[in-house]
């Protein structure tokens, strides 16, 4: 009898041992695979992060460049100024 269960319990050994390989291999894949969620998820903040602070420097930008305008414009309006003050000044001299 004893013949016959060895190789049995053989058997039942190669069984437990591919078993606990393959549970060993299941429990680093979901390991990996939440590490990878976990990166996933700072990925993610991050780019919400980055998509914030784009939006800040556009909306800045766009201040910045109402302002370029603004002081174009006021330039202009000084040196017309100053021309017309300068044709008046000359043509009082002449």
């Amino acid at each position: 009898m004893s013949g016959k269960l060895m190789p049995s319990l053989e058997k039942l050994a190669s069984a437990v041992l591919a078993l606990e390989e393959a549970v060993d291999a299941r429990l680093d894949r979901e390991a990996a695979l939440t590490g990878a969620e976990a990166e996933v998820q700072r990925m993610g903040a991050d780019r919400a992060r980055l998509a914030e602070s784009l939006d800040n420097a556009e909306a800045r930008a766009q201040q910045l460049e109402g302002a370029n305008r603004e002081v174009s414009r006021r330039l202009v309006d000084a040196m017309e100024s100053i021309r017309s003050v300068l044709d008046r000044g000359g043509s009082k001299q002449e």
